[in-house]
């Protein structure tokens, strides 16, 4: 049964939401202040890297509206813990007990190491009536990137692959272009838009010649262009691949620690890096190179630790992730159309029963023009 605190949980979790793409390394967090009667009050979300949080927008929003002498009867609902600690902004906790608020809901604590429930104690020592865990599962998801992160050091990884009703991603020739329509291929601009960076391998980049821009769909307040990652071990595409030249976002080449790409100082000149990761089995080592893309160390100046990584994978790719089990989540687009030959979206991962299948949690189809969406995650919450 949906209680009025669901309700507005949900509300906050919309509003959150809308900062994707534009607030990370930080977590995704929507507020919403409710009066005794139910009526909204005030809102807002986290919308900017290093800006004020969702708390702060909630309330001077219920101040704007005119209610700040009333802040006391209100109860703010808010999809992450409240921060306790100095940061590019002040403590929300200092916020809250300062406005008064004596009632106080959130998703889920913060892991994030500064936080860990001390936001949720400071609330309670205060006199704060705080209830914890309204949401839960929804807020999680939500935030999969900043908890996965915040976990491992490494980025979410969603795998987008587009392929036909008998699992062809390319016709026979090596045509692939296109085996999704336009509604779905907008989307994934959307999908590029909300993640901090776009990886493909060498034979997708060699192949394409791809941008790996957001074109297709408009970017949003504090968003700007991915991050762009290509996988290159041998350090042998050519200098002149959009990716290197066109200067419309920064570029990093993974290549393996004896690769001498031609580009190198191309790329760095136009404000992108190489990067240089070890190799395992004759292919670059994909968790090592999570972990740099994670770390932040290395990456182009101006460019933060990468959050959420979109990869658009060929075969290979989309096989070698899966494998190893470092894909998060899919987002697999089927299209209404047949080729009978051509060349498979996955080669072999290893499965000689049904029960060894790789199975996916919360999985949800979608329709998408004429074409449909699987978004499925490999893990529960």
């Amino acid at each position: 049964m949906t209680t009025d605190d669901d309700r507005w949980m949900d509300r906050a979790l919309a509003l959150a939401a809308r900062g994707a793409g534009a607030v990370s390394p930080n977590p995704l967090v929507g507020a919403v202040v409710v009066s005794p009667g139910g009526a909204v009050w005030g809102e807002g979300w986290h919308g900017a890297w290093g800006g004020p949080h969702a708390e702060v927008w909630a309330v001077r929003d219920a101040e704007r509206n005119g209610y700040g002498d009333r802040l006391t009867e209100a109860t703010l609902y808010v999809t992450l813990e409240p921060c306790s600690h100095t940061g590019k902004t002040p403590p929300c906790t200092s916020l809250v007990l300062d406005r008064g608020f004596r009632r106080v809901v959130v998703a889920h604590e913060d892991p994030f190491p500064a936080v860990v429930g001390r936001g949720v104690r400071r609330l309670r020592a205060a006199g704060v009536d705080v209830a914890v865990g309204v949401r839960e599962r929804a807020a999680r998801r939500l935030n999969e990137a900043f908890l996965t992160h915040v976990r491992t050091g490494r980025p979410l990884v969603t795998l987008k692959t587009a392929a036909t009703l008998d699992g062809q991603v390319a016709a026979a020739s090596g045509d692939s272009r296109w085996v999704t329509g336009r509604p779905a291929r907008a989307l994934v601009h959307r999908m590029r838009a909300d993640a901090d960076a776009v990886l493909v391998g060498a034979g997708t980049a060699h192949a394409d010649d791809p941008a790996l821009t957001v074109r297709a769909a408009p970017l949003g307040p504090g968003q700007r262009q991915p991050l762009r990652v290509v996988l290159d071990r041998a350090g042998a595409l050519p200098p002149g691949l959009a990716l290197f030249t066109d200067g419309a976002a920064p570029t990093v080449a993974l290549v393996s620690d004896g690769a001498a790409p031609p580009y190198a100082d191309a790329l760095r000149r136009a404000g992108g890096a190489v990067l240089r990761v070890p190799e395992r089995g004759g292919h670059l080592d994909l968790g090592a190179a999570l972990d740099a893309l994670g770390g932040g160390a290395d990456l182009p100046n101006g460019v933060r630790p990468v959050q959420s990584l979109l990869v658009e994978a060929g075969p290979g790719l989309a096989t070698a992730l899966l494998a190893a089990d470092l894909a998060d989540r899919v987002c697999w687009f089927v299209a209404p159309k047949l080729l009978g030959a051509g060349t498979p979206a996955l080669g072999s991962l290893g499965a000689g029963r049904m029960a060894d299948a790789l199975a996916f949690e919360d999985a949800v189809w979608e329709t998408v023009g004429d074409d449909v969406l699987l978004r499925g995650y490999r893990r529960a919450v």
